[in-house]
């Protein structure tokens, strides 16, 4: 039993196998484990571990944090006035949704335009509210 899982974990050992390339006349590359007529054996090496430095490059701009905190201002001012316009624009959607209902109360294709159109500003307005929580 133990034989047999030595000889399992050294499976991987030896599947390693030769590669081979030829291209023909026509340009067409061609791979292959077994040797090919006017292929070349292609040696592959391993990738080189790239070694991770912790921050940011030394050519990385700096930003001072009174930069910071007026970048951060302006993102907010930005989203605080995309959140004021959405609310906006789900308002005037919802009352169509409600004048479209009351004028046409058969017209399910109408109201299910609508109702997307509700949806789709009610997650933009949920979206933005998710946003300005993460700001600082």
């Amino acid at each position: 039993m133990k034989l047999r899982i030595l000889l399992l974990c050294l499976i991987p050992a030896f599947a390693q196998a030769d590669i081979y390339k030829a291209v023909d006349a026509d340009g067409h590359v061609t791979y292959s484990s077994a040797p090919i007529k006017g292929g070349k054996r292609v040696i592959l090496t391993p990738p080189a571990e790239h070694a991770r430095s912790a921050g940011s490059p030394q050519d990385f701009p700096k930003v001072n944090e009174e930069m910071q905190k007026g970048r951060d201002g302006t993102r907010r001012k930005i989203l605080e006035d995309e959140l004021k316009a959405e609310e906006g624009l789900l308002g005037a959607a919802r009352q169509s949704l409600k004048a479209g209902g009351a004028n046409h109360p058969k017209d399910d294709a109408m109201t299910r335009d609508l109702n997307k159109q509700v949806e789709s500003h009610q997650g933009n307005v949920d979206a933005l509210k998710a946003e300005l929580s993460k700001l600082k």
